[in-house]
C-alpha cells in the first residue's frame, strides 16, 4: 500500500473518533453543569476542557480571558478555525476519504458523506443550539456507524488495518484526556480527602463520566456497588475487556499494527509493547499513589511519541 494512501486511511479514522470524543467531553461539561454549583466551580470545569485539549490560547485569542461555557461549546462545535472543533474534525475525515475513495466501500463514503453534510444543515438550523445533549448524541451515533460500516463491509486487509489503527490511537489519547478533565473539576487532591458533600456530589460527576463513555451499565454489571472514583479510574485506564479502557485501546494498536508491519522487530512495535505491558502489570492503587494527572500526562506523551513514530514508519507521503 502507498504511504499516502495508508496516511489518508489513518487520519480519516482519526478525525471520525475526534469527532465523537470531542463530543464526550463537551457532553461531560453540559451535564455537570446542570448540576447546583457555583459559577466558579463551573467555571474551572470548561477551563479544565480546554486546557487538557491544548486549545486555552487559540480561544484566549478569539474570545479573551473571560471563559464563558456558550463561548466554549460555540468553539469546539461549529468553529472552523478550530482545527479540533467538531465540524473541522468532520470535514477533514470527509476530505480524507474522498482521496482515497478507491480504497473505500461505497457504504463507508457515504456514510463519511454523508455524516458532513448533514452536520452543516444541523448547525445552519440551529439544532445544536436547541438541544447540545441531542447533537452530542447524533455525533456519537454517526461515529459509531462509521466503524459498523467499516467492520461489516471492509476487506480485512491492510487498509482495513489502518482505519483500525487510527481509531484506538485517537482513542486513547482522548480517553485519558477524558479523565483528567474531570481531575481538574474536583476540588480535593487526593480520592479520600473530601467531606460528606463533596463526596455526594462528586458521585454526580462520576456518573456523568461514565455515561460519556458508555460505561455506567459496565461499571454495574464489573463491581456490583455504589459508583467510587478509584474503581471508575480502574475500568477506564486497566480493564481490557472494557472498550474505551487505555488498556483495551492499547492491545487494538498492538494487534492491528503487528498486522502492517514487517519487521517485528520494529522500533515502534517495542514502544507499543512497552506502553501496553506498563497498563497491564500496573495496579489502580500504585497508580493514585503517584498522582493520576501526572500519570495521564505521561501517557499522553508517550502516545504522542507512539504516533510519531507510526507517521515516520508509515505514513510519511509517497513522493513517487
Amino acid at each position: 500500500m502507498l504511504s499516502r494512501t495508508a496516511d489518508h486511511l489513518f487520519w480519516m479514522s482519526r478525525y471520525t473518533e475526534r469527532a465523537e470524543n470531542t463530543a464526550r467531553m463537551l457532553d461531560v461539561n453540559y451535564q455537570t453543569s446542570l448540576l447546583p454549583q457555583s459559577a466558579a466551580v463551573a467555571q474551572v470545569g470548561w477551563q479544565g476542557l480546554l486546557s487538557i485539549s491544548e486549545l486555552m490560547p487559540a480561544y484566549s485569542a478569539k474570545y479573551g480571558e473571560v471563559i464563558n461555557p456558550r463561548d466554549v461549546m460555540s468553539f469546539m462545535v461549529r468553529d472552523e478555525d478550530n482545527s479540533s472543533s467538531i465540524i473541522s474534525c468532520l470535514k477533514n475525515a470527509r476530505e480524507n476519504a474522498r482521496a482515497v475513495r478507491g480504497a473505500l466501500t461505497t457504504e463507508v463514503w457515504e456514510t463519511q458523506n454523508q455524516t458532513y453534510l448533514e452536520v452543516i444543515r444541523m448547525l445552519r438550523n440551529g439544532d445544536f443550539e436547541r438541544d447540545p445533549g441531542q447533537f452530542f448524541e447524533w455525533v456519537k451515533f454517526r461515529s459509531h456507524l462509521s466503524r459498523g460500516v467499516t467492520l461489516g463491509t471492509m476487506l480485512q486487509d491492510e487498509a482495513f488495518h489502518f482505519l483500525r489503527l487510527g481509531t484506538f490511537l485517537e482513542r486513547a489519547d482522548n480517553t485519558a484526556r477524558l479523565i483528567d478533565v474531570k481531575f481538574h473539576a474536583v476540588q480535593s487532591d487526593f480520592f479520600g480527602t473530601a467531606n460528606q458533600k463533596d463526596q455526594e456530589y462528586d458521585f454526580y460527576h462520576w456518573s456523568a463520566i461514565l455515561r460519556s463513555v458508555s460505561g455506567f451499565e459496565v461499571y454495574r454489571k464489573v463491581y456490583r456497588d455504589v459508583i467510587k472514583p478509584e474503581r471508575v479510574a480502574e475500568l477506564l485506564i486497566l480493564r481490557a475487556d472494557m472498550p474505551r479502557s487505555l488498556l483495551g485501546c492499547l492491545n487494538e494498536v498492538m494487534d492491528n499494527l503487528a498486522m502492517v508491519t514487517s519487521d517485528p522487530s520494529s522500533e515502534t512495535l517495542r514502544r507499543t509493547g512497552k506502553l501496553r505491558a506498563d497498563l497491564q502489570f500496573s495496579r489502580i492503587d500504585e497508580i493514585l499513589a503517584t498522582g493520576l494527572h501526572a500519570y495521564l500526562t505521561q501517557f499522553l506523551d508517550r502516545v504522542n511519541e507512539l504516533g510519531a513514530h507510526i507517521s515516520r514508519e508509515f505514513l510519511i507521503p509517497a513522493t513517487t
